[in-house]
């Protein structure tokens, strides 16, 4: 089992936190600082929220002898992605009242947001509470936002699929009550026996776990870069049940190689019945024992797996749930969209899609996106869905409604917006990065919108404008906006450079490689310019981009 000896900094702090307690209350009164001591730093993660500064402002700050500029961001715990009406006109204002106002929608089909001071973090919880949302384990080392395949057009039977992220997020949700004494402001247990946590312990997970289902042909969720996938098997609009698939994960470190991004390894099948929720449950509890808590780079259930392998770890499974998975069933992937415009499911329900750059939903001159889809929400005509591309979809519209809600996407002309933006640019990711994010070497969020304008016009001049080319960006090896798994991933390696990965495929099967490292903007148009002609040079008919730069084998050795 994972070693007790020379545990992470990280570990003992979890140990000993009272629940995940720590000193968060005492840190919350202390008006002398933005921020809460380091060990609550570790804590804060396990209640939705990051502490970060404005890395734009810490340079002037510091000649002027001040702190940093603290603020927290917090992270929804939604599974699945689905928002009411009413959810989501109380995030609006949430948002311009205690944030920065942005909307950020995540890979994870979840919302954050960013900027708020530490006086606000108990008041923009509580307006959360009054619309049955919270943060709980939305970070931290455990299981995090449970993502489903998007959109009710997929299957005929997408509710009853989508289900399961509720259940799963019930299933593994820690037993701690900390996050309501502490934010919300209710009664302290008097019995500490009625959080007793069978599943995590005192010691929770040694990292943060991800679990995603996908319903094929469509692969929105990227089901593969999941500590634990579940594909959907259906037959003749019957759920049979899951595939299996463990150990995916993205983050690395540069210079270190003892990290690397993976794709989840199909184990078996499970039915769809209790026997599944045993599954997974013992996959968590496999984690807890065995995954590195010496060092927290090396604690992904990915390298767990393949410190024991694959055998192993399906005995051990068995060994836990008192039987084992069935062979994995035939399934394939033909692709990993949203469905953007206009949609009807099996039962004559409307859904839009627009298309929502880098996951950002604010005003600015040219689009007036979150006061749009304000207005929607009030109309009450529309839900909300978060896709795993960082999108919404307006959804469970009734025929009825439909004209309605196209004429407000048309007054602010959301629908111009989504039909103009290119087949790249629907295709591309961003994670956050500068100036909130610690982690970030470079730019992302920020950046990615321009440099997709210049590969634009290099498309455009090489006449393959229409290619839906998958492209992402991060600000770090750490990949929050799966880069690895992207036809062209960029990776932060500092201010204006980027390591360039060329090769993963258009169905989220294929991991990338690398191509070339640290280039600044010149370099990148230039190494693009040259491949994009060569691409429709020597092509073969239907030959995407990712298959093509892997039959040249364009990658370092």
């Amino acid at each position: 089992m994972s070693e007790n000896k020379n545990l992470s900094v990280v570990e003992r702090i979890k140990q000993k936190s009272d629940g995940l307690r720590g000193t968060l209350a005492e840190g919350l009164v202390d008006e002398l600082t933005g921020a809460v001591s380091e060990d609550d730093q570790s804590l804060v993660k396990f209640h939705g929220m990051y502490q970060q500064d404005d890395r734009d402002r810490r340079e002037e700050r510091a000649e002027k002898k001040l702190e940093r500029l603290y603020s927290f961001m917090i992270r929804l715990r939604v599974p699945g992605g689905f928002f009411t009406p009413e959810q989501w006109i109380a995030t609006h204002h949430i948002a311009g009242e205690h944030s920065t106002g942005t909307i950020k929608i995540t890979t994870r089909q979840t919302i954050q947001l960013h900027g708020l001071l530490k006086s606000h973090i108990k008041p923009t919880l509580a307006s959360f509470s009054a619309v049955h949302l919270d943060s709980i384990a939305a970070c931290g080392d455990v299981n995090r936002n449970v993502t489903c395949a998007a959109h009710p057009h997929q299957s005929p039977i997408h509710e009853q699929i989508h289900a399961y992220a509720a259940r799963i997020s019930e299933l593994l949700l820690p037993k701690t009550k900390a996050y309501y004494e502490i934010w919300l402001d209710q009664e302290k247990l008097t019995d500490k026996k009625e959080e007793d946590d069978a599943l995590y312990q005192d010691r929770y997970l040694p990292r943060k776990f991800k679990v995603g289902i996908a319903i094929p042909p469509n692969n929105d969720v990227d089901v593969l870069t999941n500590d634990l996938g579940l594909i959907a098997i259906i037959e003749n609009d019957e759920l049979k049940g899951f595939n299996i698939a463990i150990g995916g994960g993205l983050g690395t470190t540069h210079g270190n190689p003892e990290t690397y991004p993976r794709l989840a390894s199909v184990i078996g099948f499970s039915p769809a019945d209790d026997g599944l929720l045993k599954v997974i449950y013992e996959i968590v509890t496999i984690q807890r024992d065995y995954g590195n808590r010496s060092d927290r780079k090396l604690a992904r259930l990915k390298y767990t797996l393949d410190k024991y392998g694959i055998d192993w770890y399906r005995q051990e499974l068995a060994k836990r749930t008192g039987f084992e998975l069935q062979d994995a069933r035939p399934y394939s992937f033909t692709d990993r969209k949203d469905y953007y415009g206009w949609q009807q499911n099996h039962q004559g329900l409307w859904y839009y899609t627009p298309f929502v750059e880098s996951g950002r939903i604010y005003d600015d001159e040219k689009l007036p996106l979150k006061t749009a889809l304000l207005e929607i929400a009030q109309t009450g005509k529309a839900n909300f869905r978060f896709t795993g591309n960082q999108n919404l979809i307006l959804a469970d519209i009734r025929k009825k409604d439909k004209a309605l809600v196209n004429g407000i996407l048309e007054k602010y002309g959301v629908l111009q917006h989504t039909e103009a933006a290119s087949a790249i640019r629907r295709n591309s990711i961003a994670c956050v990065a500068l100036p909130t994010c610690p982690l970030a070497l470079a730019e992302a969020q920020r950046y990615l919108p321009s440099l997709i304008g210049h590969i634009e016009k290099l498309l455009t001049g090489h006449a393959l404008q229409e290619e839906a080319i998958i492209i992402r960006m991060t600000g770090c090896p750490n990949g929050c906006g799966r880069p690895f798994a992207a036809e062209i991933g960029f990776v932060g390696t500092s201010a204006g450079r980027y390591n360039l990965y060329l090769g993963g495929d258009h169905e989220g099967t294929r991991l990338n490689r690398l191509y070339k490292e640290n280039l600044d903007e010149a370099a990148i148009l230039k190494e693009l310019d040259l491949l994009f002609w060569l691409y429709k040079k020597e092509r073969i008919t239907g030959e995407s981009f990712g298959d093509f730069a892997l039959r040249q084998r364009w990658f370092k050795a």
